[in-house]
Parts: structure tokens; sequence; C-alpha cells
């Protein structure tokens, strides 16, 4: 069995990966600065953006909850792969034979490589299944709903034959067991052993944010299935329905790109929406829209303004109208605005794809009307606005609406739309909507003020041990040393050595700078490989790791690589020139109090002028 693998080619798949594009997958990531890209944390929850991404080092850093590390610890963290695997699955992704050590330990797999893979190739079994003679009633159900076998294709859609095993025995044939089909929720126990879970149904691949299939969604075709309508795959590893939004995958590019998401109720109306122009369609899988789905969303939108969209379509029915007020619970935690789109007739967007065309999908979205508003007449249509206690009814069970909009533009407004509908006094609407306030729950309104109102907790545990950007003194010298090393890990590879050495030889006044800057020495002569800076970091003493994490993920303020190049080392000369005024500083000193005609006053005033001409030639340097 082969060993582990061999450092060269693990030094040489990270050279070859640019960190940015397996960030991008699940962050959307906008320019943050020269070399710098900036998206909200995939680690923890935040308002505002504080993840930072920097490509020429293959470095990642969050500001907000101080994570950091390069892209095989990124694949670690995300997907909880093991080294070994997440080298593998970046080697494959550039085509790259790896090499391993023989004699060496065997490799460590956490066994989630294999329940992809199995995964695919159910798909594929599926898909394939799909164009066989007792897939006709499949076909039928996709060609009625107006899906060729073009759209079939796009979506990866195929057929689960009516057998108990046809898809198991295929996959066992390809080496699979019946563990690893069971792990990956595709077979279910039965007393004889494993059956097949899907039978006699169309499926549909659901796949992550990365495109790799990680479960199914399956509709019954046939009246002697006493089974659900709809079958999705239990919770497994890989399988967890409240992160999952099905099409993700296909509409996260386009997303990203229009801060535009629209979410929609089944797996026809994504492809619906798809096919009629909508790209940025989406639905959740056999569960409710909820804060996990929003957490995944904001960050795939980059949904730190209000400048973007999330529009909810729902049946118009009673179901329709509760998922709505559901939804609008969750929907405060987008930056982004809210809306509510109802097809005419209460049509959803595959029925109105079919009545009507494509035109009047994309039409739907000019339809839509913001979900305050929506919830509203949600609120109010059940009471008789013709009387007064109907209009009182209304107004109580609608004023906790509006005294939930934190955004002192917005508030009034509604105040006054509300009044509107209920044809009341609006001092009356706005002095029910104060006391909805002052009774309602105080718990979380933190999280709905925004950005800026949001904040900063003191630290505690470790994170009170944490020595950052932030906790450095406001001083002149931390400035010129802090500086000089962002300049040196984000640019070394394209600054003079010999410089760095000389400006990196003394040691710094503050200790933690100090610390990052020993690493820095430590790494010399390696600043033209590529990730050396990273690498650097990794070997930075504790409690000053996090705050070399922050230097290398920094801003560094410059127009472009150049000036950042000029101005670092402009910085290193200054550096330069402390250390040699230092120097001529206790030379100064040392002849006051050592006779003028000694030979020791001689040889001080000699050092005294070397350093003046080193001095100029430092100060020629940068003119």
């Amino acid at each position: 069995m082969p060993g582990r693998i061999r450092q060269a080619d693990v030094d040489e798949v990270k050279a070859r990966t640019n960190i940015a594009d397996i960030i991008g997958e699940r962050v959307a990531l906008k320019s943050a600065g020269v070399g710098s890209l900036k998206g909200l944390c995939p680690f923890h929850d935040e308002r505002s953006p504080s993840f930072n991404v920097r490509p020429q080092a293959g470095f990642y850093h969050c500001f907000g909850c101080g994570e950091s590390g390069d892209v095989y610890s990124f694949l670690r963290a995300m997907d909880h792969v093991s080294f070994t695997e997440a080298v593998e699955r970046l080697a494959g992704r550039i085509g790259y034979a790896l090499h391993y050590e023989d004699g060496g330990a065997a490799p460590e797999h956490t066994g989630r490589a294999r329940l992809y893979a199995a995964n695919s190739a159910a798909a594929d079994f599926f898909r394939t299944q799909l164009m066989t003679p007792e897939a006709d009633t499949a076909r039928r159900f996709l060609g009625q709903r107006g899906f060729d076998a073009g759209a079939a294709g796009h979506f990866g859609v195929g057929y689960a034959p009516k057998g108990w095993e046809g898809m198991t025995k295929a996959l066992r044939a390809q080496g699979f067991t019946d563990e690893e089909l069971s792990s990956a929720g595709l077979v279910s126990q039965g007393q004889r052993g494993v059956y097949d879970r899907f039978r006699g149904r169309v499926v549909w691949p659901i796949r992550d944010v990365t495109g790799q299939v990680i479960g199914f969604g399956a509709r019954k075709l046939y009246d002697d299935d006493k089974g659900p309508k709809y079958l999705n795959t239990p919770e497994t590893t890989l399988y967890k329905k409240t992160n999952v939004l099905y099409g993700l995958d296909l509409a996260k590019r386009d997303i990203s790109r229009e801060h535009r998401v629209v979410v929609v109720e089944g797996y026809t109306d994504v492809m619906a929406c798809h096919l009629a122009g909508i790209t940025t369609a989406i639905a959740t899988c056999g569960t409710a829209f909820g804060a996990d789905h929003i957490t995944v969303l904001r960050r795939v939108m980059g949904d730190d303004s209000t400048a973007g969209e999330v529009v909810f379509t729902f049946d118009p029915d009673a179901a329709g109208q509760k998922a709505a007020l559901r939804a609008f619970a969750d929907a405060k935690r987008f930056n982004a605005q809210t809306y509510v789109a109802t097809g005419p007739e209460g049509l959803d967007p595959c029925d109105l794809r079919l009545a009507r065309g494509d035109g009047a999908v994309r039409g739907l979205m000019e339809t839509k009307v913001p979900m305050v508003e929506f919830v509203l007449d949600q609120r109010i249509a059940g009471f008789d606005l013709a009387s007064v206690e109907g209009r009182v009814g209304a107004l109580r069970t609608a004023a906790p609406v509006v005294a939930e909009l934190r955004d002192p533009l917005l508030q009034p407004e509604y105040i006054r739309v509300l009044a509107r509908r209920l044809g009341m006094d609006t001092e009356d609407v706005r002095r029910e909507v104060e006391r909805a306030a002052r009774s309602g729950p105080r718990e979380d309104r933190r999280r709905d003020v925004g950005p800026q109102a949001e904040p900063t907790s003191e630290p505690t545990g470790d994170s009170a041990l944490r020595v950052t950007l932030a906790t450095l003194p406001r001083t002149p010298e931390a400035a010129l040393e802090r500086d000089a090393l962002m300049g040196v890990l984000q640019f070394g590879h394209r600054m003079d050595p010999a410089l760095v050495g000389r400006a990196l030889e003394l040691p710094f006044r503050l200790p933690a700078l100090d610390a990052v800057r020993v690493a820095v020495v430590a790494a010399a002569g390696t600043t033209q490989r590529p990730g050396w800076s990273a690498d650097a970091v990794a070997t930075v003493r504790e409690p000053y790791r996090s705050l070399a994490a922050e230097l290398l993920a920094g801003n560094f303020p410059a127009l472009d690589d150049d000036a950042a190049v000029a101005s670092a080392s402009d910085l290193l000369r200054r550096l330069v020139l402390r250390g040699l005024d230092r120097e001529k500083a206790e030379l100064l000193g040392a002849i006051q109090r050592v006779p003028a005609d000694s030979e020791e006053g001689r040889g001080i005033r000699l050092r005294l002028r070397e350093l003046d001409v080193r001095r100029q030639t430092v100060v020629d340097e940068a003119s």
C-alpha cells in the first residue's frame, strides 16, 4: 500500500491551485485592495465581510473569528476531509498525477470521498436508466411539464427502476460496499439485507455548492407506490437538509453577479425558472426555508449591503401563506431587500411556463411586492375592515410586523401603509406599533439593527489572549514595523532580498511584531517559492500567530502591485535608517566618555564616518 504523498507533489498542487477559485465556489469575493479579496466568512455568521483572501500568497484570514490558513486547511475545515483527501481532490481538479512514498504510513482517509463517489455513481446510474423502456412513464412525466431530454440532461434528472436492488447491484459491481451505500443514504435496511431506497421514481441529483452530488430527491410515478409523493435522501454525513439548496451549484455564479436570488418551492420550479432565463432560482429540499439556508445564500450573494434582492415565490393557498410568514421571521437576517412574487391564478413557475411560456415566468419578477407588504396583507386578510372591531383586530395583529422593522426610514413609511390599508388614523397606528415594540420579544434585537449598530463584545477565553492589529499601540514606531512586515509578507517575492535582510536584522521594539519578524527572517531565501509567506505565518509563536495572519491578509494601502512594492521597499529603508541612527546615537554617547585622542576615540569617529556613508547610500537608493 502506498505511503504518504510526496512533499514535492503537495507543494506543486498548492502552487498550481488558485485559492480564490476554491473559496469562490462557496463565498462571493470582491476586490478589497491590491492583491486582496473579501467576502462573508464561511466559518461564522456575520453581517459585514471580514474574511480576506490573498491569492498570491495562497492564504485566507478572517478578521472576525481569526480562522486562517491555506487551500488545504480551507478544504479540511469546510468539507471535513483529511489532509490526504484535500490534496487528492485538488490534484484531481488540475489533472496532476500524485506520487506516494513507499514504506510510509498509509494515507489517511475519512471515508467522505467514498460517499461522494457512491453518490456520483448513483447519479450516473439513474441518468442512464432514464433512457430505458421502463422509464417511459418518467419521460412522459417530464415531457408533460415542458422538459425535454436536453433539460433533463442539464439538470441530471434520472429514473430509479422499480426493482428492489437494481442500483444496489450496479454499485456493488463498481466496488462499493453495502455499508458505504447505507452511509450515503442510497439504500434502506430490510430483514433480508439492504434494498434500493429510490424505486419507480423520477430522481433529481442534489449537489452542494461545489457541484458534488450529496443526495437525491425523488417523485413517485405509480399509483401502487405507497410512499410519500416526494422522497429525499435521509440525513447523512454529506447531506444536511437545513443547509442544502437545490440548484445552487448552477445558480451561484449569477447569484453572486446579480446579487439576486429567487426562492421557489420545488425541483420542477427551479428547472422552469432556469430554462425561462431566471438563472438565480433555487429551492429547499424537503424542509422549510430557514436560518441555515440564509447563511449559505448570504455568503454566495456577498450580502453586505441593501442592494441585493431575495424574491420568494409562494402559492396563494393556506400552505403558501404559512410558508411566507415562516420565511418572514427569518428574512430579517438578510441585508438584502426581500420580496414575494405570486403567479397569476396561483400558478407556480412550472405551471406558469406550461400555460403561458417563458416570458410569463420572467414577468413574474415584475409583479413582486416587498415581503413586509405581503405579510401585512396576510395578517389583515381575515378581518372585516368595514367594521370598527375588524379594523382594530387587524391593527393589533399587523402592528407587531411593523414594530419589528428596525430601519428608521422604513418603519414610518409602513405605519402609513398600514394606516391606508386599514382606513385608520396614522397616529393611532403609530401608537399601536410603539406599544407592540415595547411588549415584543427583546432578545435577538441586536441582529436586526444592521452592521453599523452591532456592538463588539469583550473577548473571552483564548480570544482574550489574541494579539491583533487592532490591539497594537498607535505609535509611529509600531506603525512603521507593522506596515513594513505587512509589505514583506505580501510582496516579498518582488522585493530585493538584500534590502529585506538589512531591514529585518535588528530586533523590533514591539514583542508581538518582533515575533513575526523572527519568522520572516527564518524564511529568508524562500521568498520566490509560492506560499512562502503562509508557511512563515504558520511558524510564528503563539499568541502572535493570528497577528501574523492579519498582516498577511490585511489591506496594504497602494494603487497597484508596483506601487505596493515601491512603498514597502521605502518602509524597509526607513527601518534600515532607524537602525543606523540608533547605532550612531550609541556611538555619539560613547565618544563623550573616552579621550578624543585615544585609539578607542579614533575608532569610534571612523565608525561614525562609515555610518554616515551607509546612511547616505540608503538615502540615495530611495531617491
